[in-house]
């Protein structure tokens, strides 16, 4: 009799699904909180990977994900010590350093920036190059996000006074669709799926697009690192697991979307991201694809792309001294990657 129901109960367990295990040791501090500026956009997709998939869960961790109106914002919560760590752009490491705060990224969520700056469709006859922008309303995310500083770069560059144009913040997801399509701002600089959605309305003409390879050279001259995963420095100090298992959760998300096809993504993520319209957050999603980093690692060559970006945005940093290698720690995403197939 005990032999028989031993036989079942061995049966039975071979028929319960196993999670998968988990890469880290237990985590010093499983709940956390975690900042992000504008959870729907495509450019912090992986994080909501991570948290559908129950990665998150996989690594030992209770995760609170706190959405905020811009990445300046979900840094300043860092700062300020409401939240342990930050989906966020990678230059917020340099500008902090530079501001003698220690601030470290540990994994690279996207290697191209997504972003796209376009001209209201009523503006298109006279607006035809960024140089154009001058005395027009441009909205942004929030001032001081990765968006704001984009449009900054590109103004510089085209010798165009920032003074000149009156910066809107209009937030990540519909309130950004209505504040083009309502006459708000006269110009945006956004990310998808915002941007597809504004195209599939015709309610824009692309000026710039960063979402390609190909885009982001004609911009910067290099690759331009973009959201990644950053926390402070005397944290992840002293709770090294605690972060290994953030890095692990994200680079599963990194691998399936490796594989994944716009149809599966679609299907994950909670069905407002689509912004009313799955066909055309598939779209979006074919276009804003080649972003993500394959191997959760910043380059050389980009850690250097960002700081000649900042030295154009703001002059401080052409005299700075910053070691772009306190900004980057490969460490725990070369061992995520390695337990990763």
């Amino acid at each position: 009799m005990n032999r028989l129901v031993a036989a079942v109960v061995a049966g039975l367990i071979t028929l319960l699904p196993f999670a998968a295990p988990a890469l880290s040791e237990t985590p010093e501090k499983p709940k956390l909180e975690l900042g992000v500026g504008g959870k729907p956009l495509l450019y912090y997709l992986p994080l909501t990977i991570a948290e559908r998939k129950g990665f998150f869960k996989e690594e030992g961790l209770d995760v609170t994900i706190n959405d905020f109106g811009g990445g300046a914002k979900s840094l300043q919560a860092l700062i300020g010590g409401s939240v342990d760590a930050v989906t966020g752009a990678y230059e917020h490491t340099i500008r902090m350093q530079q501001k003698g705060q220690a601030i470290e990224a540990v994994l690279e969520l996207g290697r191209f920036p997504g972003i796209v700056v376009a001209v209201a469709a009523a503006k298109a006859d006279s607006v035809k190059a960024v140089k154009d922008l001058q005395g027009l309303k441009i909205g942004i995310t929030a001032p001081g996000s990765s968006t704001h500083l984009t449009m900054l770069y590109l103004l510089a560059k085209a010798g165009v006074d920032p003074d000149s144009v009156a910066f809107v913040g209009v937030g990540g997801g519909a309130s950004a669709v209505a504040a083009i399509e309502n006459g708000q701002v006269d110009a945006i600089v956004h990310l998808d799926p915002v941007i597809s959605k504004l195209e599939a309305d015709k309610a824009v003409k692309i000026l710039v697009d960063t979402r390609t390879e190909a885009g982001t050279l004609a911009v910067y001259g290099a690759t331009n690192p973009a959201a990644t995963l950053y926390l402070k420095d005397d944290f992840i100090k002293a709770n090294p697991k605690t972060t290994q298992a953030l890095v692990n959760a994200l680079m599963k998300a990194l691998k399936w979307l490796g594989k994944a096809t716009p149809e599966d993504i679609a299907a994950t993520v909670p069905q407002e991201y689509w912004l009313g319209d799955k066909a055309l957050y598939l779209r979006a999603l074919t276009a804003s694809m080649p972003t993500y980093s394959q191997t959760g690692i910043i380059t050389d060559t980009g850690e250097k792309s960002m700081l000649d970006f900042l030295a154009v945005v703001d002059p401080v940093f052409k005299t700075a001294k910053i070691d772009l290698a306190k900004t980057f720690d490969a460490t725990f995403a070369k061992a995520a990657a390695a337990a990763i197939k």
